[in-house]
């Protein structure tokens, strides 16, 4: 039986920028930082609250994707298509404020919701994510 989810990854466009924003915007931790044999560079990180999730920063060209695919990766990327998920908060409003003074990029400001209140921001590749302050919790 499944118990948990350990790791899940996005595609960035370049992991030290990617570890950069994580880690200096977003306020995570890198828990894994390496280069296999075959150049492929394994980057977590995670929320420090959270230390049972882990986030792979994985680049668009990596050693083990074809060309044709980083390239549909990249467009996909710089379209701001892909989501990378929902950011929970205690208090959308004032981290709306806070990651915005850091020069995190909104695509939505704080905005009510019925299931509580919600931003969508962007990372430094086009990753969009839901930051929610949900009610009750």
């Amino acid at each position: 039986m499944i118990q948990r989810i350990s790791h899940t990854g996005i595609y960035v466009l370049d992991q030290d920028a990617a570890r950069d924003f994580y880690v200096n915007k977003l306020g995570f931790e890198v828990r894994d930082d390496a280069t296999m044999d075959n150049g492929f560079r394994w980057l977590t990180v995670g929320p420090k609250t959270q230390p049972d999730l882990n986030l792979i920063l994985m680049k668009v060209d990596g050693p083990n994707i074809k060309p044709e695919v980083a390239k549909t990766l990249r467009d996909l990327l710089e379209r701001g298509i892909l989501s990378g998920g929902v950011l929970h908060t205690s208090d959308c409003r004032k981290t709306y404020e806070e990651l915005r003074a850091k020069g995190v990029e909104f695509i939505q400001p704080p905005t009510e919701r019925f299931y509580g209140v919600e931003a969508l921001m962007k990372d430094n590749s086009g990753n969009w994510f839901s930051m929610t302050e949900t009610k009750g919790i």
